[in-house]
């Protein structure tokens, strides 16, 4: 191409608008008439070199119509669209004029996900180029793009163009249901913020001012506390939010979350708002009806019963307690621990025809597998695994001891080829997100399933999970609010304590607090968390330095909220729903990477844009930094 070609084209940029959209002449009625559209071209068919047809695809690639291209016009002059439309190559945006005329209904197929229009053509008198596409991409059905390429993976994919179309739909649902039903105000607050120990990594942002920095909001939680103190009762906003974190399939260091909150409200207002929401979403997005109200549990009951603070109780398989009945010998077998807590759960594969040994073989491989690993390798003790088999003494329970097994077969009602799982963990408190045998109870499942042992699980089971104990303990992998307490907040620091025994427990006993925090979860997945916050100014001081123990200086960071709630600020409560999460939940995919339009890999780089990128010395200079030798 010569340098002056591109301006060439350019110069030519002026053309006529579209007097229909291509995905709207479906109807077989339309009268014929000179028509203009605007799309894509496909790869034509030649019939002869005095007769072309070629599909033109829709703007959103939704649909395509048959146009029909003669070298001669009806007076017999050489038609010089015709000489135009054959220099032209497959995905060239372009502007076609024509006349739309009836056609006999067409029995060829879609092109793939492309809707043909069959009733109407368009034959051709002009056609307008608008860019050109390179011959050097090949853009077929089964090419695979790299992420450097994320504007070709969006185009050839269609699942990832519906995708979006359903997030902005799902995004004007919630619009909608919190303005006019319950009378939200959106309100934007800051990206750049300030630095504070909230409990996540943060990004930070350099000023031109010497050593002075912003922050990217781990989440406008402080905005909105503010906003309560203000007179806002009801806010909310679609927020992109900002934690260096770990990559996980489910997490990204950008975010978007649906974040709201209400004034003069506790938690369980906040709950229903959201169920009616969620409801709506499920209804109008995917033609499904949700349980009303949404089953609860509390977080010991999700932890004592599933393993999991985040359960997907479409499996079943529910853990019992079982070691006061055990023999000390079978419990010497399974654990080293002193005074263990012991656990059983029972899988069900006999029920779909798995004879015991094939169930032996099933959980041999899934144990010798390296996912099967970290059990095997379980510093409590690996698990204890029983098939029932009614050929073998005592159904093959025999190192549980009479008592024992009558007491298994009577809580589990197992059935030959089921599997039956033992495993010890510390007679201590629940904390964290899941115990040994409840991740063992998802991965055994999960292989099962990839086996064709037992169906993947269908449907969709809303819960809410309640109760979490306000603190944790902290560990070097979780900054947490850096205080010298060994305690961290489970949620974050300004997540009010629930009742007033568990406030009279902040003096005495703050790791047995439990605090007013709820997190929705679907099919395991959570959705979002929520709490009543802390509306004193002197509680939330007290929280920070004498339980959690922070530094003065760290305190003070928090001056502008604590400010704002010494202000008579109102009680208040709130959550936040991961929007990425819900999208994905919704259309059943594995990654939040499947409906966002840019993602960050897995190390967290956009690939498509090169981001991020190294600092030149002249930028170093400008912000007045200086690159460290890691030590």
């Amino acid at each position: 191409m010569s340098l002056k070609e591109p301006f060439q084209v350019l110069r030519k940029v002026s053309f006529s608008s579209a007097t229909h959209e291509i995905q709207n002449l479906e109807r077989p009625d339309f009268p014929r008439q000179e028509v203009v559209l605007h799309g894509f071209l496909g790869s034509r068919t030649d019939l002869s070199k005095n007769l072309y047809f070629v599909p033109l695809l829709s703007k959103g690639l939704s649909h395509s119509i048959q146009i029909v291209s003669s070298a001669k016009s009806i007076g017999g002059r050489e038609h010089l669209a015709h000489k135009k439309l054959k220099s032209l190559d497959a995905n060239t945006p372009v502007v076609v004029r024509g006349l739309l005329k009836v056609r006999e209904p067409a029995a060829s197929k879609d092109l793939g996900d492309v809707k043909k229009i069959k009733t109407q053509e368009v034959e051709l008198w002009d056609v307008q180029p608008l860019n050109e596409f390179p011959k050097d991409i090949i853009f077929t059905p089964e090419t695979v793009f790299p992420p450097e390429q994320r504007h070709l993976q969006i185009r050839q994919d269609k699942k990832l163009r519906d995708a979006l179309a359903f997030r902005s739909k799902t995004a004007t649902i919630c619009r909608d249901v919190l303005s006019k039903d319950f009378g939200f105000t959106e309100v934007e607050t800051p990206v750049l913020f300030k630095s504070t120990p909230e409990g996540a990594r943060e990004f930070i942002v350099p000023t031109r001012r010497r050593g002075m920095a912003y922050a990217l909001p781990q989440s406008p939680q402080q905005f909105k506390q503010i906003l309560m103190a203000s007179g806002i009762s009801r806010y909310y906003q679609l927020a992109k939010c900002f934690r260096d974190e770990d990559r996980r399939a489910d997490r990204q260091p950008e975010f978007t979350q649906l974040d709201l909150e209400m004034s003069f409200a506790r938690g369980e207002d906040v709950m229903a708002c959201i169920e009616t929401l969620v409801r709506q979403l499920w209804s109008d997005m995917l033609d499904i009806k949700l349980p009303s109200p949404f089953l609860q549990m509390t977080y010991h009951q999700a932890m004592s019963t599933f393993g999991s603070d985040k359960p997907d109780i479409r499996l079943g398989m529910p853990i019992h307690k079982i070691g006061h009945l055990l023999p000390a010998g079978l419990i010497s077998m399974v654990t080293s621990l002193p005074n263990p807590i012991l656990e059983v759960m029972l899988f069900q594969l006999g029920a779909n025809d798995l004879d015991p040994g094939m169930t032996r073989t099933f959980v041999n491989s899934f144990l010798d597998s390296p996912e099967g690993f970290q059990f095997n390798d379980n510093p409590d003790g690996g698990p204890g695994i029983f098939v029932y088999n009614t050929k073998q003494p005592m159904s093959g329970l025999g190192p549980f001891g009479f008592e024992a097994a009558e007491e298994i077969e009577r809580l589990l009602e197992p059935e030959p080829g089921d599997l039956i799982v033992l495993q010890a963990r510390k007679n201590e408190d629940f904390h964290g997100g899941s115990t040994m045998i409840g991740n063992l109870r998802l991965a055994l499942h999960r292989a099962a399933v990839a086996e064709g042992l037992v169906p993947a699980p269908k449907g969709f089971e809303p819960l809410w999970v309640t109760d979490f104990p306000l603190f944790s303990p902290s560990s070097a992998s979780e900054p947490g609010q850096g205080g010298a307490a060994g305690l961290a907040s489970t949620h974050h620091p300004f997540t009010s304590p629930k009742s007033a025994e568990d406030v009279d427990l902040l003096l005495s006993e703050p790791s047995k607090v439990i605090g007013e925090h709820y997190d929705l979860v679907m099919n395991g997945v959570e959705l979002g968390g929520g709490s009543r916050r802390v509306h004193n100014a002197e509680m939330q001081r007290y929280i920070m330095e004498n339980v959690l123990k922070m530094t003065l200086e760290r305190v003070q960071e928090f001056s502008h909220l604590l400010e704002a709630l010494r202000a008579g600020c109102p009680p208040h409560a709130g959550i936040a729903l991961g929007f990425d999460r819900l999208i994905a939940v919704m259309l059943g995919r594995d990654s939040v990477r499947d409906v966002i339009a840019f993602p960050k890999s897995g190390s967290g780089e956009d690939m498509s844009v090169k981001s991020p990128s190294e600092m030149s010395e002249a930028v170093l200079k400008t912000y007045h930094l200086r690159l460290r030798d890691v030590e």
